[in-house]
């Protein structure tokens, strides 16, 4: 009898142990967070607020739910124990999480450091994938995964099969709304419809569709219920077509392909009990950007394979929903999640957030309220801080009314809502940009100036065109300050060196390819070497474009500069060995130093590759496999948010780029109404179609489907709808970069700033974004004065 207490109380030792590293754990988080670690089975939605400390609460409960794992297999005597799945939306914030579970497992809760997996959802996807080759009809040594963008090779194969098979549709968007059939315009319209309408519809549709289980059936089951002059979704339904035929006759897959593959070996119920056998419930991350197939990948995995039960808790803030005009994700899922788990009283609501100071936390609460209230005011008759001629009937509040509240006294976040800097909050009106630079010029040396090793601080802006322009213009201020200065965008442009060079020697090889030149021309624009210009007239008669006979008009000064320039190319093709070229080309392109570098680095690499043939048409086959097959993109480390963050370094970053990241110093510089909430500006290229555009028309109608409406919008009420999701979109952008500050959020809008960022030096009056004029009239003691010198 004694021998088998003693046996008996070791468990009940441990046991006891390991509930008291349980409750410590539990008591050190906030409400939200202990609704998490409390969870123990079936659906759990957690609506949080930024910097509430989601992925704090999320390691939590995860370490939580694995111990109990342990208890519940040391209770049944079972040698093996089923996993956890933690699922995040990047490689950076997986690591992140990673690290924070193994810490609570080792030196809390005294447990090995396993029992669960940490990936993203493509990694997830692919994983199970593989596992199961003869079901998901994925050969992962026989495929190749691509990431295909408008300008990707292969949308542009599709776009000109589709041509070929369907030329009396072509000839109808040829026409558009009215058409005198001159040459020449009709030239311009093949190229817009071959190198940019056709293209961006394709790239739209395609993702749009195939991350949403929509096939190309469907597509064409819902264009015969739209009385539209283009049948814009058949079209769509072509492509996509013509894509796929393409990605198989390649071995290609795309990310979307993941996703299914992975859905076709769960819909085997062999696999799919297997699969749901080795898991006993699944956390997601994010769950505001995913798209629906994501969202049933997961939920099939966290089923339960006797009884049913779903095991899942998704984790996330509707409210920093920032890439569903660009991505298939969308909010409304995961608020229809929030509210599905509402009614089963399953909801956690994350409201108390430390980041922040109180007046920050003020002015990001006034914006979010703000900008529900005047949606749902009439826009006929209401002043200009009213959003422009949207109806906003029938749409849903582009926030989910929930409020950032300051943390508990006694939260145990060091240093939570910390002392405001200044004034906390400080709005300027500057008279132009360049009295912007130097109002941020004072400020940043005055920030910096007590302890610049310790300072962090960034710029957020909505554009890399303007993070450009400021950095160049900050450079001389920073070294004369020692103030690190490290531009975000700069490494991004990098990545762009390839297919910019190989653009330019494709139009060296054939410089009578409209489609070449426009390419060619498009570079030149980007890199703002030639003045901006409609490319498609001068592309569609390259000859007259290039050596125009001595009975041709005068060209224009912009059209002869980039003529000049492309003269200069086609010469030094001439002119230079092989081997040269490349880095001509990246001279001409001006390229700074890391750029060349890079350039260098492409050369040497293409050099080696081409040695036994040394010819033009090999050097472009092998840049061609290069830039599509996107093998040379700099390796991303898992440290790779640190480098943005760093103490004593200011950070110039885009406002996309900035989610999930916080510094003690945030500036919001050039917040005009042009680009936030902007408008749905349609180039004046393709306005021979009508007023809107064919990829967003599209979206619209394809989202409406997907969301359950009884009828699918017509052409007018889809292009209304995308023109309002996106100003909800931007607004929410808005928010997430206003709630990256802690101790200072700096906010301007100049009186007078560019158009469009790629001429910045044609300046003209501009109004400030509606939301930044009431948070003006909201808080008049943040207005700061301006009197600094400035240029006339």
């Amino acid at each position: 009898m004694s021998d088998a207490y003693i046996t008996n109380s070791v468990p009940l030792d441990t046991s006891a142990l390991r509930n008291a590293a349980i409750n410590s754990i539990r008591n050190g988080l906030r409400l939200g967070q202990q609704q998490m670690a409390d969870w123990t089975s079936g659906k759990l939605a957690v609506s949080a607020v930024p910097g509430a400390g989601k992925s704090t609460g999320m390691a939590a409960a995860a370490a939580i739910a694995i111990a109990r794992q342990y208890e519940q297999s040391a209770i049944s005597l079972r040698n093996t124990r089923r996993q956890l799945i933690v699922v995040t939306f990047t490689r950076s914030a997986a690591a992140n999480i990673k690290i924070k579970i193994r810490n609570y497992l080792r030196d809390q809760l005294s447990l090995p450091q396993t029992g669960f997996v940490v990936n993203t959802l493509h990694g997830l996807a692919l994983n199970i994938a593989s596992r199961h080759p003869e079901l998901s009809n994925l050969q992962l040594n026989e495929v190749t995964l691509i990431t295909p963008n408008q300008s990707h090779r292969l949308i542009r194969n599709a776009v000109e099969q589709w041509i070929a098979y369907n030329p009396g549709r072509y000839m109808r968007l040829l026409e558009g709304i009215q058409f005198d059939g001159e040459e020449t315009e009709r030239l311009r319209r093949q190229s817009v419809l071959r190198t940019e309408v056709l293209p961006e519809l394709a790239t739209t549709v395609i993702h749009e569709a195939k991350s949403s289980g929509i096939s190309i059936e469907n597509l064409q089951n819902m264009s015969r219920y739209i009385d539209d002059e283009y049948r814009i979704l058949n079209v769509a339904a072509g492509l996509y077509e013509q894509y796929e035929n393409l990605m198989k006759a390649h071995d290609f897959i795309d990310y979307d392909d993941m996703i299914l593959a992975a859905l076709r070996v769960l819909d085997d119920p062999h696999a799919r009990r297997i699969e749901q056998g080795q898991v006993f419930a699944v956390f997601e991350d994010e769950a505001q950007d995913s798209s629906p197939l994501q969202t049933r990948l997961l939920e099939i995995l966290a089923t339960e394979p006797q009884g049913g039960q779903v095991n899942l808790i998704r984790v996330g803030d509707p409210n920093q929903a920032i890439n569903s005009t660009f991505t298939p994700a969308d909010p409304i899922y995961f608020r229809e999640f929030c509210e599905e788990c509402d009614g089963a009283n399953q909801l956690a609501t994350m409201d108390r957030a430390g980041r922040s100071s109180r007046i920050i936390i003020e002015a990001a609460n006034f914006t979010l309220n703000w900008v529900n209230s005047f949606y749902g005011a009439k826009a006929n008759g209401e002043s200009r801080d009213r959003i422009n001629t949207v109806s906003s009937q029938n749409f849903p509040s582009p926030f989910r009314p929930q409020m950032i509240c300051t943390v508990d006294p006694d939260d145990p976040q060091t240093d939570a809502n910390p002392p405001h800097v200044g004034r906390g909050l400080e709005i300027c009106s500057p008279r132009d940009i360049h009295h912007t630079v130097e109002l941020l010029s004072k400020r940043i040396v005055e920030l910096f100036t007590p302890d610049p090793t310790k300072t962090r601080a960034a710029i957020l802006v909505r554009e890399n065109r303007q993070g450009k322009w400021l950095a160049e213009a900050l450079v001389q201020v920073c070294k004369d300050n020692n103030i690190i200065l490290y531009d975000a965008g700069e490494r991004d442009r990098h990545s762009h060196v390839p297919a910019e060079i190989l653009a330019l020697l494709q139009f060296c090889d054939r410089p009578h390819s409209p489609d070449f030149l426009k390419a060619a021309l498009d570079v030149l624009v980007k890199r703002q070497l030639v003045p901006t210009q409609d490319l498609n007239t001068l592309a569609a008669q390259p000859e007259d474009f290039l050596y125009p006979g001595p009975l041709a008009p005068e060209q224009p000064e912009p059209v002869q500069k980039a003529a000049r320039l492309c003269r200069s190319l086609l010469q030094a093709k001439l002119a230079l060995p092989l081997y040269q070229l490349i880095s001509f080309i990246a001279l001409a392109l001006n390229y700074d130093q890391a750029e060349l570098a890079t350039a260098d680095k492409l050369s040497e690499r293409l050099t080696q590759q081409i040695a036994s043939t040394n010819s033009m048409g090999s050097m472009l086959g092998f840049l061609s496999e290069i830039v599509s097959s996107e093998r040379f993109e700099a390796v991303e480390t898992e440290d790779v948010e640190a480098r943005y963050t760093r103490a004593g370094q200011l950070t110039i970053i885009t406002m996309h780029k900035a989610k999930g990241l916080d510094w003690d110093y945030v500036f919001l510089p050039f917040l005009h109404e042009n680009l936030i909430p902007g408008k749905f500006w349609i180039p004046p290229q393709g306005q021979f179609l009508g007023n809107y555009t064919l990829s967003e028309v599209a979206r619209a109608q394809i989202r409406a489907a997907l969301h359950g409406e009884e009828d699918i919008p017509s052409v007018t009420e889809a292009w209304e709808q995308s023109k309002y999701l996106k100003t909800a979109e931007e607004y929410r952008l808005l928010y997430v970069a206003m709630t990256r500050a802690k101790r200072l959020l700096w906010m301007s809008a100049a009186k007078k700033a560019p158009f469009t960022w790629s001429k910045p030096e044609n300046l003209q009056d501009q109004n400030p974004c509606p939301a930044f004029n009431a948070l003006r009239r909201q808080f008049p003691q943040s207005i700061v004065d301006q009197a600094v010198s400035s240029r006339s």
